[in-house]
């Protein structure tokens, strides 16, 4: 058995499949866990040319050390809806301030497998950049375009929430895979 770290401690609140709020629990407990689904905003930033953003996790932190995921994801803080924490994190990720930024709704998702259970409120935005990301929060920042999107797909290089974010952007036409 492997000792917890620093992010295996972070707490969230969960819900229930019903969507009733259950408190507050450590990572550990939630991810995987479909009777403690978490909330989460992601953004998928895209060039103004269609390439999508992606980032890679460092291999120090979260649960999927190594692997390329949204370039921006995190947990709702209490009382916070999807649109100010997807805001909120565009600027604690990638160092841009989210508050004037057109940020359009695009769908919910359900992300249910052995790594994680999550409700996630997912929203576009185009730009193009400068990014600041901390150096802690990733290792690696860089536009994708469709050909190495379809390449890299089933080769273990993304999350599981990446695949499923990926094939509901195809489906809703954002996104030629």
């Amino acid at each position: 058995m492997t000792p917890p770290t620093p992010a295996d401690s972070e707490e969230f609140d969960v819900y229930d499949a019903a969507g009733n709020h259950r408190g507050r629990r450590p990572r550990r407990e939630c991810h995987g866990n479909p009777a403690l689904i978490h909330r989460t905003a992601h953004v998928v930033v895209f060039a103004r040319d269609g390439r999508l953003l992606l980032q890679k996790r460092p291999a120090h932190k979260d649960i999927q050390p190594g692997k390329w995921d949204t370039a921006v994801g995190g947990h709702l803080a209490p009382g916070e809806s999807w649109e100010q924490a997807a805001r909120r994190e565009l600027a604690e990720e990638l160092g841009i301030p989210g508050a004037g930024l057109p940020l359009e709704f695009l769908f919910t998702s359900q992300i249910r497998n052995e790594v994680e259970s999550e409700d996630v409120g997912v929203f576009a935005l185009v730009h193009d950049g400068p990014f600041h990301p901390p150096p802690a929060e990733i290792d690696e920042l860089r536009f994708w375009s469709t050909a190495e999107l379809r390449r890299a797909r089933g080769g273990g290089l993304f999350t599981p929430s990446l695949d499923a974010e990926l094939d509901r952007l195809a489906a809703s036409g954002r996104l030629q895979l």
